[in-house]
């Protein structure tokens, strides 16, 4: 079997006088232990010192009160955004430790970088390439640091923490945006404007052969041209390169409670997590999930090698990536409607292959039922069907404009962060706009990232005349990030503002009534009312007995009707303006 290239590296780096102080916790340890967060940083600073093609700096603070580091690897020692984003050269973006017990990223960003630069004469690729990395972006969690919350993992010695500094998992962040870190990440993000992201993991589940397990973003939704692309060229080209240096990786095991040898549905990588969130603005998203229950050591040379191939692939494509990168972007400013939900399509697959163990559900000791177990000694070869096919489960019509009152500021400002831009109206105006109304919504039954999230949530349409202010926000959508503008205001799509929470003060009736002083105002009210709404009261007073006999729900049913029910209820504050 082929040694590592890190390796190799590594010893040739000893040979030079200043080596060790670059030589990582990984390294030092035989690869049980993972840098700490303050190792981490200071050697990226001293890399940075040493090599002018290293650049380090502090991107906002986070949640922990410490800063958000990126470092940037450019062979043409260039690193202001403005340059770097307009570069003909693609750039790689790697997001690490956003689950700091999953450290197997840190430790290979780490090594990587050292040995491009200690040896850049040998990497030809890094001419055509520009890549940034995140060291540690959930700081909280790494300064939180110990040995038993990954309960399943095998290695490294200790670690940091899941949740960050307020305890969120980041990984559902990344549209909510309840931490300085997304805020921070976003700001990196839109200044880079990345071709391909990879978030580096380690996952949990059913057991198998594989190290590496890869969740690429759903191609569908990605974009006809890049999708097709991703689907079809870069990530097969990737795993080639992988087993071409003796690994073996899969597409993401997504199977948790039950065994995958009859296969399994792609990862839906919603707009919450970083690969979901990425593929609103064109990039391709790699999640790298290496198996948990393999040794530390072998999980970061495997996912060393998935970098160095990833950035050599990056070079090597990226003319043709940006090209069809800039087609979808056409297509979709130029776009009538946008898709906002989407579901699996099981007619759909293609085969892949999966080296598995064999197992059995003999009783368990503990508890007397069958419990599932593995047989690492008795392995199996089979073709299984993955089912990454997804198709639109409903469209919107895109508005030319959306408006919305500055009242809004939450999410205002987290549409500013991720680079909306927006006229502030100056004057009062009036427009004829569409209005919608939250018509029907479920809601989880226990807290989920600090949030009671929302979903299949229904909506009503009217057009109605609304006056706004001097200082509302009016949003043409003809703009880069059209997506992402759709997919957070439109409140029936999956990870809305609306099913996130921000606008939960319009589901709450402000003003009601006193039913003993309302009753005569009631008939007069229902006795106005046209024929037909009037028939619909009777039988409905007729046929639903719950309905008959209880006095505040028919006058309930008056008062909804009348002009006293405040406008506001339920009127969903975001509005679709169109004026073709």
């Amino acid at each position: 079997m082929m040694r590592p290239i890190f390796f190799i590296l590594f010893i040739f780096c000893l040979s030079s006088s200043n080596a060790q102080e670059l030589i990582t916790a990984f390294e030092e340890s035989n690869g049980t232990k993972t840098a700490t967060y303050h190792e981490g940083i200071n050697f990226y600073k001293k890399l940075a010192q040493k090599f002018p093609q290293i650049d380090m700096r502090e991107m906002g603070k986070t949640d922990s009160g410490e800063p958000l580091h990126l470092v940037v690897f450019n062979k043409e020692e260039n690193f202001r955004f403005s340059e770097l984003q307009n570069s003909e050269k693609p750039i790689l973006f790697i997001n690490n430790g956003i689950h700091p017990g999953e450290s197997d990223g840190i430790d290979a960003s780490m090594m990587m970088l050292r040995n491009w630069a200690q040896n850049i004469s040998q990497h030809k690729f890094l001419d055509n390439v520009i890549v940034a990395v995140i060291p540690f972006y959930n700081i909280g969690g790494a300064l939180n640091r110990n040995s038993t919350t990954r309960t399943n993992q095998n290695g490294p010695e200790s670690y940091g923490f899941r949740g960050n500094a307020h305890n969120y998992d980041l990984n559902r962040d990344f549209i909510k945006m309840d931490s300085k870190n997304a805020f921070a990440f976003a700001e990196i993000f839109h200044q880079l404007d990345p071709d391909v992201f990879i978030d580096t993991h380690v996952t949990n589940g059913s057991d198998h052969q594989h190290v590496v397990t890869v969740l690429t973003t759903q191609h569908n939704k990605l974009g006809r041209n890049l999708g097709e692309y991703l689907e079809n060229e870069f990530e097969p080209k990737i795993f080639e390169m992988m087993e071409a240096k003796g690994r073996n990786p899969i597409e993401y095991v997504n199977v948790h409670g039950t065994t995958p040898e009859n296969g399994w549905t792609q990862f839906w990588d919603a707009p919450r997590y970083s690969t979901g969130y990425t593929t609103l603005f064109q990039t391709f998203g790699f999640m790298t999930e290496d198996h948990m229950w393999k040794d530390y050591k072998t999980r970061v040379e495997n996912i060393y090698d998935f970098l160095n191939i990833a950035s050599e692939l990056t070079a090597k494509e990226g003319a043709k990536i940006q090209k069809l990168k800039a087609q979808d972007r056409n297509q979709i400013q130029e776009a009538d409607s946008l898709p906002i939900l989407w579901k699996n399509d099981q007619d759909e697959f293609k085969m892949i292959t999966l080296n598995g163990y064999k197992t059995s559900y003999p009783e368990s000791e503990l508890t007397g039922n069958p419990l599932l177990k593995y047989h690492k000694n008795d392995t199996f070869e089979k073709e299984v069907p993955f089912y990454n096919y997804y198709k639109v489960e409903k469209s919107v019509k895109v508005p030319d404009y959306y408006v919305i009152p500055q009242a809004w500021s939450e999410v205002i400002n987290r549409l500013k962060a991720n680079g909306i831009k927006m006229e502030s109206l100056r004057k009062d105006t009036a427009f004829s706009v569409e209005v919608y109304h939250i018509n029907d919504f479920k809601t989880v039954g226990n807290p989920y990232e600090g949030h009671y999230l929302h979903y299949n949530t229904k909506v009503k349409s009217s057009n109605q005349e609304m006056a706004f202010r001097k200082g509302d926000y009016l949003i043409d959508t003809r703009q880069k990030n059209k997506r992402y503008l759709v997919e957070t205001l439109e409140p029936e799509a999956k990870d809305s503002f609306f099913n996130w929470n921000f606008f939960d003060s319009i589901l709450q009736q402000k003003e009601s009534f006193s039913a003993y002083v309302f009753e005569p105002k009631a008939k007069e009210i229902l006795a106005d009312l046209p024929k037909d709404e009037q028939s619909l009261f009777y039988e409905k007073q007729e046929n639903d007995s719950a309905f008959a006999s209880n006095n505040y729900a028919q006058l309930d049913w008056i008062f909804k009707k009348s002009k006293h029910y405040e406008k506001s209820h339920k009127r969903y504050p975001v509005y679709r303006l169109m004026i073709k």
